[in-house]
């Protein structure tokens, strides 16, 4: 698996922190920012829209949404609605997509198609303006909807949110080491219990509402609301360390591609301190039903920073916090590709 550079598609004005991709749209929803520090960098959530332009993939701005001071450090998608890690709240956005008035017909038969629509290069005046500009034909509106404070440590942060599989719920988790579900799109709570000790790093709802957190206190935990089902333990069939404590980094559940009421869960290992030379990384797949290990493999000595399912539960992505990213056969955890390193780390992307 060979490190390859690939062209770029988007510079960001503001540090990333996370992606969401809407393949129905054919969004991709960058976010991140400077915080409150007074650095001259800007804070808010950028929607591009993705074409495929000569047979090569294209990213233009269509909305540039202000988050003020707070800079987004996670994100969940469910249909038009998004919920935005900001500092110790989670923010709830709703965006959508219109028609301008005396746009083509081209363009409304393409707005009908999904994932990235395609069409010829740019006309010889694009080229030579260089600018982003906005597609035409399309606009795209963005409204604050609820807003909550998911943590409550003396540092606060919200670290993750997830929705639940038909988007009624979502879940959060932060430095305090609490797991609070909420009403969508009410941000109602209805369950708030102590998962971890320490800062919950990851969290991942099943569609038999059953709840995965991995957390900084080396524990990868089920849960069924707010009972223990069960604890993870990955080195019972994979590898052993006398001197090297690992802890869980992530977990996402995917499908079985051959058995469609079937799932698996994946999580990431990574050393708990960083040491030199770097021991190896470990992503594990798990029966979705009794949470026993199926397989480990190495991921290379990279940190990880993200994990990423294809919707079909085929592939998986890792990103790195070098800026790396590879993709995983998820059956066989065999590595298919990896890019080269980027400016900045890789975090909540969604493949």
């Amino acid at each position: 698996m060979g490190r390859r550079r690939v062209p770029e598609l988007y510079r960001a004005p503001f540090p990333l922190y996370a992606l969401q991709v809407d393949p129905s749209a054919g969004l991709l929803i960058a976010a991140g920012g400077g915080g409150a520090a007074k650095t001259g960098i800007k804070n808010g959530v950028h929607f591009l829209q993705l074409e495929q332009i000569n047979g090569h993939l294209s990213a233009s701005l269509l909305h540039s949404h202000d988050t003020d001071t707070r800079a987004t450090m996670n994100l969940a998608l469910a249909g038009d609605i998004l919920a935005a890690g900001q500092d110790a709240h989670c923010q709830l956005l709703r965006f959508r997509a219109h028609q301008q008035k005396g746009s083509h017909k081209a363009e409304k038969a393409g707005s009908k198609e999904q994932g990235p629509r395609q069409r010829k290069g740019p006309s010889p005046a694009e080229k030579k303006s260089g600018t982003e500009t906005q597609p035409e034909g399309v606009e795209l509106r963005v409204e604050n909807l609820q807003s909550v404070q998911t943590d409550f440590s003396p540092d606060p942060l919200q670290k993750v949110v997830c929705f639940n599989h038909d988007n009624t719920l979502l879940a959060t988790g932060g430095t305090d080491g609490y797991v609070r579900v909420w009403k969508v799109p009410s941000l109602e709570k209805v369950l708030e219990f102590k998962a971890h000790e320490g800062e919950i790093e990851d969290l991942a709802l099943g569609p038999d509402g059953k709840l995965v957190t991995v957390g900084w206190d080396l524990k990868a935990s089920v849960w069924q609301k707010d009972q223990l089902v069960t604890q993870l333990h990955w080195q019972e069939n994979g590898p052993t360390f006398l001197n090297t404590p690992y802890r869980y980094r992530a977990c996402r559940f995917g499908q079985v591609p051959d058995r469609p009421a079937g799932l698996r869960l994946f999580t990431v290992q990574i050393p708990h301190k960083r040491v030199r030379p770097p021991p190896p990384c470990y992503l594990t797949a798990w029966d979705g039903s009794t949470f026993l290990p199926l397989r480990t493999k190495s991921c290379g000595h990279e940190a990880i920073s993200c994990l990423s399912v294809s919707e079909s539960g085929t592939f998986l992505g890792l990103g790195t916090v070098t800026g790396s990213v590879a993709i995983y056969i998820a059956f066989s955890l065999q590595g298919a590709f990896l890019c080269g390193s980027c400016s900045c780390c890789v975090s909540g992307s969604s493949l």
